[in-house]
């Protein structure tokens, strides 16, 4: 395996996971490793308020936003190919100042695998 930035990238991604669900995300992560079509029919379908940390109350407003924006980088940190990944600093400017748009659908619905599809194609 050869170490690059894209390394950091994955960690972070996995820790963010990790703080959003109060969990270790393997099980999710292995699933989005699979092949694209298996993750959407075994994962992909899961809410996002489902996947978050079941003991704190479910986030609103802009707090939603700013949930979806960190589980969104997350994902996209954890892409299985490491050139899809983003560089840090983006994340990091993400994180500061989020340009990434909010799905259009209300917060209770918004689904793993919409958001992984909404990443990839940015």
């Amino acid at each position: 395996m050869r170490v690059t930035d894209k390394c950091d990238a994955y960690s972070f991604g996995v820790v963010a996971l990790e703080i959003m669900m109060g969990r270790h995300p393997g099980e999710l992560l292995q699933s989005q490793l699979a092949t694209s079509s298996t993750f959407s029919e075994s994962r992909g379908d899961l809410f996002l308020k489902d996947v978050l940390d079941q003991r704190l109350s479910p986030p609103t407003g802009e707090l939603a936003k700013a949930v979806v924006v960190v589980v969104s980088l997350a994902f996209a940190c954890t892409s299985m190919n490491p050139r899809a990944r983003p560089a840090m600093c983006f994340v990091a400017k993400q994180l500061s100042e989020p340009t990434l748009p909010f799905p259009s659908e209300p917060f209770d619905i918004i689904t793993i695998g919409n958001l992984i599809r909404e990443t990839a194609l940015r």
